[in-house]
């Protein structure tokens, strides 16, 4: 059992509870949004869309804009990404060009003058763009959307040290970015070699001092559990390592190995993977590890230093979950560019087309790109919000809820309230009939508990999700 404690309580931050894991690690979604991606259908159309931001446009508020580079020099084998492997360079001025014309339509559609408070480049690997080209695109975003520059700015982009030169966090820096994100996966050679991604852990620990240096703040690190030839001893030692460069927030992320679906996946060998009882294991002391070294578990693979912004949020009740994971920015619509990107306002979701040449030929013809979505009805909105309480508060006060929606819990959720009993049995949550509280065994496993709020897994739709732990 860990020994942190919760700000809230004297519980312990979790417990480790094989059997109850055992028992609950089903596959399940991970709520990047309610209803979840596989919700979204064809039926929804661009026009849809449209209508969407006009009504968010009329709401108003601030916004996050969301762009996806899709380019990578290098195939990961376990990238389970939206990807494009070159190492032509000369790509990137086309894509980003198109970029700005759909960042011209959607800032259209969602209002110029609203400000830009979140602002992400993901990928793939933003730093493929040539220094010129980011200049160009976030020049051009400049143009288009109210971008801010005060403190309270959240702009963040994906690293990948291997892509760094001497000047290109300077020129992030100078664009605007005062977040980072550092894939790192594991520091053991024999890891690195298998999944292909050879990075000397000096070379991660140089690109972090100097964007200390320059002043960016919550650095984050990326680190990947199950991968061929990790052992628990062997990413005990990857861990101290990582802990040594002291990022403010770390996510270990669980591998699903799934060659079928990610063809870079087949040139891993199963044999070398480490088993579900090593995995259970490496989490298991991961997370101990993390604690004992003062990082706060937020949940789902996420964990931070207890001054960082997500862990302040999270005592205060006001973190917040989307398509980039965990956030402070629960008020923004988020607007979405580039290949396979899913906005969002406060009633829908709509995805970009996932093939780069479809998307081109949209874009070049002045159309947006939309290929899917999904409209939110109000039931969708109001499990949203629970479900949203659950995995990033892991409460939920009923008076709240009842404030918010005017609707009593216990008649709405009856049914859900039936099968949450056996969980309320074994001690994942609590219910105090004013508040429902996720206990430290729980935290694990909270995507199953937020499942028996999902209506559209109430039926036990065989989609396919990553198993929970």
């Amino acid at each position: 059992m860990a020994s942190n404690t919760s700000a809230e309580s004297n519980l312990p931050a979790f417990i480790w509870d094989e059997a109850l894991i055992r028992r609950y690690d089903l596959s399940g979604p991970r709520y990047t949004s309610y209803p979840t991606a596989v919700e979204f259908t064809p039926d929804y159309s661009t026009e849809d869309m449209v209508k969407a931001a006009g009504r968010s446009k009329a709401a108003g508020g601030p916004v996050s804009l969301y762009t996806h580079l899709p380019f990578c020099a290098h195939l990961c084998y376990y990238c389970a990404c939206n990807k494009v492997i070159t190492k032509k360079r000369d790509k990137a001025m086309p894509y980003v060009e198109r970029l700005l014309k759909e960042a011209a339509m959607q800032s259209n559609l969602f209002g110029a003058d609203r400000p830009v408070k979140q602002l992400h480049w993901g990928g793939g690997t933003p730093t493929f763009l040539p220094k010129d080209v980011m200049k160009h695109l976030m020049d051009g975003y400049g143009d288009l959307f109210n971008l801010q520059t005060g403190e309270d700015r959240d702009y963040s982009v994906e690293i990948d040290p291997r892509e760094v030169d001497e000047d290109t966090l300077s020129t992030l820096w100078d664009l605007g970015f005062n977040r980072i994100s550092l894939g790192v996966q594991d520091v053991n050679p024999e890891v690195q070699k298998a999944v292909n991604r050879i990075q000397p852990r000096e070379m991660t620990e140089s690109v972090l001092n100097e964007a200390r240096h320059l002043g960016f703040r919550s650095i984050n690190l990326d680190l990947i559990y199950g991968l061929p030839h990790q052992t628990p001893e062997s990413f005990a030692e990857t861990l101290e390592s990582v802990i040594e460069l002291s990022p403010d927030r770390l996510s270990v992320f669980s591998y699903a190995h799934l060659p079928d679906r990610f063809y870079p996946q087949t040139r891993i060998l199963a044999e070398t993977l480490p088993t579900p009882q090593q995995k259970l294991t490496i989490l298991h002391n991961t997370i101990n590890r993390l604690l004992e070294a003062g990082y706060e578990y937020i949940g789902m693979d996420h964990f931070a230093k207890p001054d960082d912004s997500l862990a302040v949020a999270q005592r205060e009740g006001r973190l917040h979950r989307n398509f980039q994971g965990y956030t402070t920015h629960a008020d923004c619509d988020l607007v979405s560019l580039g290949v396979s990107a899913i906005g969002q306002t406060d009633d829908a979701y709509f995805q970009n087309n996932h093939d780069l040449p479809s998307w081109e030929a949209s874009i070049d013809a002045g159309q947006l790109a939309i290929i899917r979505g999904v409209g939110l009805s109000q039931d969708d909105r109001i499990r949203r919000w629970v479900i949203g309480q659950l995995i990033c508060q892991f409460r939920l006060d009923r008076k709240q809820f009842a404030d918010l929606w005017n609707e009593d819990f216990d008649r709405y959720f009856a049914d859900e309230l039936g099968r949450l009993k056996p969980m309320i049995k074994d001690e994942l949550i609590a219910d105090s009939n004013a508040v429902l509280q996720v206990q430290p065994a729980g935290r694990l496993l909270i995507r199953a508990i937020c499942q028996i709020f999902d209506l559209y897994r109430k039926e036990g739709a065989s989609q396919r999700f990553s198993r929970i732990i």
